[in-house]
C-alpha cells in the first residue's frame, strides 16, 4: 500500500479507505482499552491521531510505542469523533521502525528552551517549532530560485575558496593543507604559503561578489545562492560565522534599479511566503510572535520610503529621543536608529541611499560630492538592515584610487580592476543575508534558530 504524508492526509477529502503511516511518535496516551499515539511525519506542524484497539496488539509491542519511536501503521483512514481533527487513523497493524528510551530521549512532552535546543540541534528539527522554521527555510529558498529565473536573471556559482578579501575587513578564515605544527618558511622567517595547496594564502569567501560583478559583465543578469563565512568574534543573536547570501548583481542597472528589484524581490518572498506557508507562519505567530503575519503584511502593503543617509541623520538628531549609540553624520547607524525611522518616523520599510564612503566599501560608486557613495541598505521593522547594495564603481581611475585610499592590494584583484579597462559597464546590485530574511519571516528572535547547525565562536558541533 502506498504510503501517503500526514499533511496529504489531513488535506484530502477522502475516508472510509485503507491507508499507510510512518512517522515519529509525539505522544501517547489512552485507557486500558484504547491508545491514542499522535503521529508526526516533519510534513506539517499537525500530527495525525492513531487508534489503537490494545486487545488487538500484544503488550511487548505498546510498551516500544513511546514518544521519540519511528512507526508504521497500516489501518483505517476515517472522520474523527474529536474535536480539533478532522481524520485519524484506525490502526489494524503497527510496525516498530526504531525505539527511544523514555529514559533518554531529550525530546519529552513538555517546554522546552531554544537555549537547550541549539544543544541538541540534530533532534530539534522533530520539534514543531523547528519543523516549521525549516519548511518556511526551504519555501523562501525555492521563491528566492523562482523569482530571479521567472525575471531572465541566471544562476551564478561564486567560489567559496578565494584569495581576495571582497569587503576589506580581513575576518576571514584561512584554508590551508600545510602542517601547522611546522609550516615551511621563507629565508626571513615567514610561512612560505608558495608550498600550500593553492601556492597562495586562501581564505573561505565573505561574499560572492565581486566574481559576480564578471558574471553580470558578461551575461547582464545573474544571481549568487550559497554560502559564506565570516571570522567575527561576534556572539550577537544576529550573527552566525557560516551563513548564506543571495546577491544579485546586474548590468546596466544604476541606483534607482537597484532599489526596485530589492522593493519587488522582498515583497515578492514575503507574499510568498503567506501564501505557501500559512499554516507554519500561523503556528510561529501562536507560539513565538504574535504580531508576526501582521507586520509581513505591512511590508507587503506599503511601499518602502527612499531616504537619503544625511536627511536620516537630520530626523535622528531632531526626533528627541536618547539613543544608546551617537548618531552624527559618518556614524554607521545601529539596529536602534534603523528601527526607529522605519517602526515610528515612516511607519513602513526604509531604503537609506548615499552613505559616506568612509564607512562603506571600496567598489561602491562614488558620488560627485566626493563625500558619499551610491550605496543602499533596506531597513525593516524588528530587524533593522536586510539588505545592502549599491551601483558599483565603473570608473577605472576612481576605483584604483579608491583602493590604494584603504592601503588594499591592488595586485589581488588585478582581475577584477581589468572589468574596468576592457568595456566597463554601468552596474549594481546587494545583498541579502537569507538567514537575516528567515528572522523576520518567521519571528525568531535569535539567528542561530533558523539555520540547521548554527556556526558561532566556540561552537561548531554536528
Amino acid at each position: 500500500m502506498k504510503t501517503l504524508r500526514i499533511v496529504e492526509l489531513i488535506k484530502s477529502d477522502a475516508v472510509d479507505c485503507d491507508v499507510t503511516v510512518k512517522g515519529w511518535v509525539r505522544t501517547k496516551r489512552g485507557n486500558k482499552n484504547v491508545a491514542f499515539i499522535a503521529l508526526n511525519d516533519g510534513s506539517c506542524v499537525a500530527s495525525i491521531q492513531v487508534v489503537v484497539e490494545l486487545a488487538k496488539f500484544d503488550d511487548e509491542t505498546m510498551r516500544q510505542i513511546a514518544t521519540g519511536a519511528c512507526i508504521r501503521v497500516d489501518g483505517r483512514l476515517v472522520k474523527s469523533p474529536g474535536e480539533g481533527q478532522g481524520v485519524e487513523v484506525q490502526a489494524s497493524s503497527i510496525e516498530i521502525y526504531g525505539t527511544a528510551d523514555p529514559a533518554t530521549y531529550p525530546l519529552q512532552k513538555k517546554g522546552h528552551s531554544l537555549e537547550f535546543l541549539r544543544d541538541i540541534a540534530y533532534l530539534r528539527p522533530r520539534t514543531n517549532t523547528f519543523g516549521a522554521v525549516l519548511r518556511i527555510r526551504h519555501a523562501m529558498a525555492f521563491a528566492i530560485h523562482k523569482f530571479f529565473n521567472d525575471r531572465g536573471f541566471y544562476y551564478w556559482n561564486s567560489p567559496l575558496i578565494t584569495a581576495s578579501d571582497c569587503e576589506g575587513a580581513g575576518a576571514m578564515f584561512q584554508v590551508t593543507t600545510l602542517d601547522l605544527n611546522n609550516p615551511p618558511r621563507t629565508e626571513d622567517g615567514r610561512i612560505d604559503y608558495s608550498q600550500d595547496f593553492f601556492g597562495k594564502p586562501c581564505n573561505l569567501t565573505v561574499s560572492g561578489q565581486l566574481e559576480g560583478e564578471l558574471g553580470a559583465l558578461s551575461l547582464g543578469r545573474i544571481y549568487t545562492f550559497g554560502p559564506t563565512f565570516r571570522a567575527e568574534n561576534s556572539n550577537t543573536p544576529r550573527h552566525l560565522s557560516e551563513f548564506w547570501m543571495i546577491e544579485p548583481e546586474m548590468a546596466f542597472y544604476e541606483l534607482e534599479d537597484n532599489m526596485e528589484l530589492a522593493e519587488e524581490f522582498l515583497k515578492y518572498l514575503i507574499g510568498y511566503a503567506l501564501e505557501n506557508c500559512r499554516e507554519d507562519l500561523e503556528f510561529m505567530c501562536k507560539m513565538w510572535d504574535k504580531e508576526l503575519i501582521e507586520r509581513l503584511e505591512f511590508v507587503l502593503h506599503n511601499d518602502f520610503k527612499r531616504l537619503d543617509y544625511t536627511e536620516g541623520i537630520e530626523i535622528l538628531k531632531v526626533s528627541g529621543r536618547k539613543f544608546e549609540f551617537p548618531c552624527d553624520w559618518g556614524c554607521d547607524l545601529q539596529s536602534e536608529h534603523e528601527r526607529y525611522l522605519v517602526e515610528e518616523h515612516f511607519k513602513r520599510p526604509v531604503i537609506l541611499v548615499n552613505y559616506p564612503k568612509e564607512i562603506k566599501a571600496f567598489y561602491m560608486k562614488q558620488n560627485d560630492d566626493g563625500r558619499t557613495v551610491r550605496a543602499m541598505d533596506v531597513l525593516f521593522p524588528k530587524i533593522g538592515e536586510i539588505i545592502g547594495g549599491s551601483e558599483r564603481e565603473a570608473d577605472y581611475g576612481k576605483l584604483c584610487a579608491r583602493i590604494k585610499e584603504l592601503n588594499m592590494n591592488e595586485r589581488e584583484l588585478w582581475w577584477y580592476l581589468d572589468t574596468r579597462r576592457w568595456g566597463s559597464a554601468p552596474h549594481s546590485g546587494f545583498g541579502l543575508g537569507f538567514e537575516r530574511l528567515l528572522l523576520f519571516v518567521t519571528g525568531m528572535g535569535n539567528i542561530r534558530d533558523v539555520i540547521p547547525f548554527p556556526r558561532t565562536p566556540q561552537h561548531a558541533e554536528f
